[in-house]
C-alpha cells in the first residue's frame, strides 16, 4: 500500500474515543498522521480547558532524533483550526496555506518548483500554563497538481466499420513497443524472432485468430482425430457464416455534438398513457400526477412524490410544529383530495375520502402536551390510507382514509404516516387469507357489522399487536396485524413516574386505551374468504370482563388494576370440503389480565421514589395464541393396530408396499387395469430388449463356438 493510500486513509477516518475520566490528561487521537493532502484533521480528547495548540515544523538532528516538544509558535505554512465537538473532544484541523500548482517559468514565486511539493514534518502541542502535555506528529509528503495546458476538445475517437476490421486486432500484443512471445500478431516482432515460436503460436482469438474456423464445420477436422460421429452430424457452410463478433457487426462513425459531453440531455416530461403499466406514474385528468408524502434515498420526506401503478409503500415523516400548519400535507381539504383520477382505461375514477378523527394522539406525538390552556390546531390531518383497487391495466375505485386530529399549538414533533396498497378488483373483494379455509401466515380477517337498508353488511376492522420500534416505547410504537397459526407475544414501555401513580384512574384509562386500540373490530371470519353480507361465516369476538371484586386502592407509589395484558385465544378445526382439509376457526376470547404497578426503588437508586419528575418504564402487552381442536376420526384403534408397523408406511421407514407401487392398490391415480397392462407392456419390453441385445448375442457366439 502506497503512503498516499494510507495518508488519505488515515485523514478521512476519525476515530472517537470514549473517556472514562474525564479529568486525565489531553491525548491526541490518533497520535501521528502521515498525509498526502493539504488539509489533516485528529481529535483531542479529555479535559480541554485552559488547553491552547501551537504547531511547529521539526528538523530531525545529526543523531536522528526529533527535539522535544515545545509551546513556542513556529514559522510554518499551515493554518490551525480547532473546533469543539463535545464536553471533552475538540477537533484539530491543519490546512495548507499555498499553491500547490507545478512551476511554468523560474520566474513564479506561488508555485512548487518540482513535483514532490512539500515534505515536512510538523508537530501540535497541547500546552497547558506554557507545558506540553500531549504532541501530534505529521508527516507530510504532498506532490503538485497538475493541470491540462491545452484547452479541453469535446472530439470523440472516430470507430471505423467494424466488418473483417475488429478494434483488438491482436489481443496477445500486452507490451509496448516490445515483442511478446508466442503472439504471432505482434508487429514489434522481427522476421528472425517470429521464427523461434512459428510453430508455438497463441490459438484462437487472444492469438489474432478472430474468425477461427468452428468445430461443428466438415472442414474443421480431419479424419485422425473427428469422433465416429462427425460425418454425419457436421455442417457444410460458407466461411464467411462466422459467428464470431465483428463479422455481421455494421459499425458506424459517430458525430461529436457541440453540447459538452458532460451536460445532461433535457428529459421530457413523462405522458399519461392510454393503459398503466407497473411502475407508471397516475395521473390526475388535468394531467398531473397523483402524489402522496413519501421518503426518499436519503431518509428525507418528499411531500409530492407521484404514485406509481402496483406499488406499494408505507411512508412516515417527522416534522418539528412551532404554530398551526397551514398547507398541505399537514393541512388538506376534500376537494383537493377528490381529484378526479386517469382510471387507465379512458375513464375517470374519484376519490371516496372517509374521514377519522384520531381519539389517541401518543401514536401521532411522541410528548403530547397536557396544559389544557393551550389552544388546539384542529383538524390536522395525521394520516393518510389509500387503497388503489385494480384489474387488468385500469384501476376501478379508490378509497382513502384520512385521519384528523387536534393537536397542542406548543413546539411538538409531530408523526404523520401515509400508505398506498394496490388490490385486485373491486371495492369488495380484499386480500382473502385462504380458499375457503385459513392458511397459516395469512391474515385474520375482522370484522365490524352495519346494519342498512338491505341488510347487515359486515366491514373490515382490524385485530393487532404491538410492534415495538426505535425506542419501544409505546407513544412511538406502530401495530401489527395477526396472523393466522403463529403464535405471537409483544409489547411497548409506558414510562410512569410517581407523579403520574396519583392519578391512577386517569393512568388506567390511559392504558385500557392503548390496549382496546389493538382491536377494534367485533366479529371474526371462521374461514379465509368470508361473504361480507351475511353472518353466516363471522363469529362474534368474546371479550372476558376483568373482574370488579378487585380492590383499586393502592398504597402509596402505586397502582392497582392496571390492564397491562390483553390476551387473545383463537381455537380452529380442521374439515374436509370436498374431500381436502380445511382450516377453519371455532371460537375466539380476549381476555384482559390486570397488574399491580410500583415503583422500584431498589439495587441502590431511590430516585424515581423521591423524585416525582423521574419515569420508570413499565410493560404494556399483548399475546395471541392458537389452539387445534382435534377431530374424531372414527373408532378407536387396537392393540394389534397400534403395535403392528412392520407394513404400515407412516410409522416405518421400509415401505414394503410402495415398493411396486404402480401396481399396488395405494395408486388412486389411473385405474388398476390400466396399470397392470401398462406394467406387462413395460417387462415385456425389458425381456425384449434382453434378447435382442447384446448379452444376448455373446450368449449365442458362445455357444456357438462350442458347438464347433
Amino acid at each position: 500500500m502506497s503512503e498516499q493510500v494510507i495518508a488519505k486513509s488515515c485523514a478521512g477516518i476519525f476515530l472517537i474515543v470514549l473517556i472514562k475520566d474525564a479529568k486525565s490528561n489531553v491525548v491526541f487521537q490518533p497520535s501521528y498522521l502521515v498525509t498526502s493532502e493539504p488539509r489533516v484533521s485528529a481529535f483531542l480528547l479529555g479535559n480541554t480547558s485552559g488547553i491552547s495548540l501551537t504547531v511547529s515544523s521539526l528538523s530531525s538532528n545529526s543523531s536522528g532524533r526529533l527535539p522535544p516538544p515545545i509551546c513556542s509558535e513556529g514559522l510554518t505554512q499551515w493554518v490551525l483550526t480547532q473546533d469543539l465537538v463535545g464536553k471533552t473532544t475538540v477537533r484539530v484541523q491543519l490546512s495548507l496555506n499555498r499553491s500547490l500548482i507545478l512551476c511554468r517559468n523560474n520566474n513564479d514565486t506561488d508555485c512548487c518548483p518540482e513535483a514532490l511539493c512539500l515534505l515536512e514534518t510538523l508537530r501540535v502541542s497541547a500546552c497547558l500554563e506554557n507545558k506540553p502535555q500531549a504532541s501530534l506528529l505529521i508527516q507530510a509528503k504532498i506532490f503538485a497538481q497538475l493541470y491540462p495546458t491545452d484547452p479541453l476538445s469535446d472530439n470523440r475517437t472516430v470507430i471505423p466499420s467494424q466488418v473483417f476490421r475488429p478494434l483488438g486486432s491482436c489481443p496477445c500484443d500486452l507490451t509496448l513497443g516490445a515483442c511478446d512471445v508466442r503472439c504471432c500478431c505482434d508487429k514489434d516482432c522481427s522476421t528472425e524472432v517470429l521464427k523461434l515460436f512459428a510453430t508455438q503460436c497463441l490459438k484462437g482469438p487472444f492469438g489474432g485468430e478472430v474468425f477461427p474456423i468452428p468445430d461443428y464445420l466438415c472442414r474443421a477436422q480431419s479424419a485422425k482425430n473427428a469422433p465416429d460421429w462427425f460425418p454425419f452430424l457436421c455442417v457444410n457452410s460458407l466461411p464467411e457464416n462466422n459467428p464470431f463478433l465483428g463479422l455481421f457487426y455494421e459499425g458506424d462513425t459517430i458525430t461529436p455534438e457541440t453540447r459538452p459531453s458532460f451536460q445532461r440531455p433535457m428529459l421530457s416530461a413523462a405522458l399519461p398513457a392510454d393503459n398503466y403499466r407497473q411502475g407508471d406514474p397516475i395521473f390526475t385528468t388535468r394531467g398531473q400526477y397523483v402524489t402522496v408524502p413519501q421518503k426518499s434515498l436519503v431518509g428525507q420526506c418528499v411531500h409530492n412524490a407521484p404514485v406509481a401503478f402496483l406499488k406499494n409503500f408505507q411512508a412516515w415523516c417527522v416534522t418539528r410544529l412551532l404554530s398551526c400548519p397551514t398547507g398541505f400535507p399537514l393541512q388538506t381539504t376534500q376537494t383537493e383530495l377528490k381529484a378526479p383520477v386517469r382510471d387507465g382505461q379512458k375513464g375517470v375514477v374519484t376519490v371516496n375520502v372517509t374521514d377519522e378523527m384520531a381519539v389517541d394522539l401518543s401514536l401521532f406525538i411522541s410528548s403530547p402536551v397536557t396544559n389544557d390552556s393551550r389552544p388546539l390546531c384542529e383538524d390536522v390531518t395525521l394520516a393518510l390510507d389509500y387503497k388503489f383497487f385494480w384489474k387488468g391495466n385500469g384501476i376501478t375505485n379508490i378509497k382513502l382514509t384520512r385521519t384528523l386530529g387536534n393537536i397542542p399549538s406548543s413546539t411538538v414533533a409531530l408523526t404523520t404516516r401515509y400508505s398506498v396498497v394496490f388490490l385486485n378488483g373491486d371495492a369488495l373483494s380484499e386480500p382473502i387469507s385462504g380458499n375457503p379455509g385459513y392458511q397459516v401466515g395469512r391474515l385474520v380477517i375482522g370484522g365490524v357489522v352495519n346494519n342498512t337498508e338491505n341488510g347487515p353488511v359486515v366491514e373490515r376492522a382490524p385485530i393487532n399487536l404491538w410492534k415495538p420500534v426505535s425506542t419501544g416505547l409505546c407513544s412511538s410504537a406502530e401495530m401489527r396485524p395477526v396472523l393466522f397459526g403463529e403464535n405471537a407475544t409483544a409489547g411497548c414501555l409506558l414510562p410512569v413516574s410517581l407523579q403520574t401513580l396519583t392519578q391512577c384512574s386517569l393512568l388506567r384509562q390511559t392504558v385500557a386505551s392503548l390496549q382496546r386500540a389493538l382491536i377494534t373490530a367485533t366479529h371474526i371470519a371462521k374461514n379465509g374468504d368470508p361473504g361480507f353480507l351475511s353472518l353466516d361465516d363471522w363469529l362474534n369476538i368474546s371479550f372476558v370482563e376483568l373482574n370488579s371484586s378487585q380492590s383499586m386502592v393502592g398504597e402509596s407509589g402505586s397502582c392497582p388494576g392496571i390492564l397491562s395484558n390483553r390476551h387473545i385465544h383463537i381455537s380452529s378445526t380442521v374439515t374436509m370440503v370436498v374431500g381436502l382439509p380445511q382450516r377453519e376457526i371455532q371460537q375466539v376470547t380476549v381476555s384482559d389480565y390486570a397488574s399491580n404497578w410500583k415503583l422500584e426503588c431498589g439495587g441502590g437508586d431511590p430516585t424515581p421514589c423521591l423524585d416525582p419528575a423521574v419515569n420508570q418504564s413499565f410493560p404494556v402487552t399483548s399475546s395471541i395464541t392458537f389452539t387445534d381442536i382435534p377431530i374424531n376420526s372414527g373408532p378407536p384403534k387396537t392393540r394389534f393396530q397400534i403395535n403392528f408397523t412392520e407394513y404400515d408406511c407412516d410409522k416405518n421407514d421400509v415401505c414394503w408396499p410402495e415398493l411396486a407401487f404402480p401396481l399396488t392398490r395405494y395408486y388412486t391415480g389411473e385405474s388398476y387395469s390400466l396399470c397392470l397392462a401398462k406394467g406387462l407392456i413395460l417387462v415385456f419390453f425389458f425381456i425384449a430388449a434382453s434378447i435382442l441385445g447384446t448379452p444376448w448375442k455373446q450368449i449365442c457366439q458362445a455357444w456357438r463356438s462350442a458347438s464347433i
